[in-house]
């Protein structure tokens, strides 16, 4: 399995290199979880953690939402998508086709709508405050490379998972 995206060279501003690096990070999180049926997406990594492939999918999605629509598009009024499970997504995970179709859909809705609000950023000062459901002040560059930071972080985990499941590894 080889994935490239993630660590190429991204010309433009300041915020299209962000927008191709979580670009990349995306394409090796849906690469990790390619092929894979949902009892081995469900599959939980090691006790006592319950850390799954699909876990990590619908926590991304519930990610992408807070930060993207709720942050930076500054709409913290709204509910977030975890609301209904603290754990942010990881844990209760489901292996059927229904639960993965929900949560790989919920997961490209929100990358759709991260996408579109990047785009609408354009080249705006990445210094720009944005505030959290918290109250604290973050900017959008904070925020953007957060989410460069949470997938890198994540796509170590589903390389283990898929590892452990398949034998495949690597990007």
């Amino acid at each position: 399995m080889t994935v490239s995206g993630a660590f190429e060279r991204h010309p433009g501003g300041e915020v299209a290199t962000y927008a191709g690096y979580l670009a990349g990070h995306r394409a090796v999180l849906a690469a990790k979880c390619a092929g894979l049926p949902p009892a081995q997406l469900a599959a939980r990594s090691m006790p006592p953690s319950d850390l799954s492939l699909l876990g990590l999918v619908r926590h991304l999605g519930r990610v992408e939402h807070y930060w993207f629509e709720m942050v930076i598009d500054e709409r913290l009024d709204q509910p977030r998508l975890d609301d209904d499970d603290p754990t942010g997504g990881f844990h209760r995970v489901e292996p059927t086709l229904d639960s993965v179709a929900q949560a790989f859909g919920r997961w490209q809705e929100q990358i759709e709508y991260a996408d579109a609000c990047l785009e609408r950023l354009g080249e705006v000062d990445p210094g720009s405050p944005r505030r959290t459901r918290d109250g604290e002040l973050v900017s959008v560059r904070d925020v953007l490379v957060h989410l460069v930071e949470e997938y890198a972080r994540h796509n170590g985990h589903a390389d283990l998972l898929r590892e452990a499941i398949d034998g495949r590894a690597g990007s």
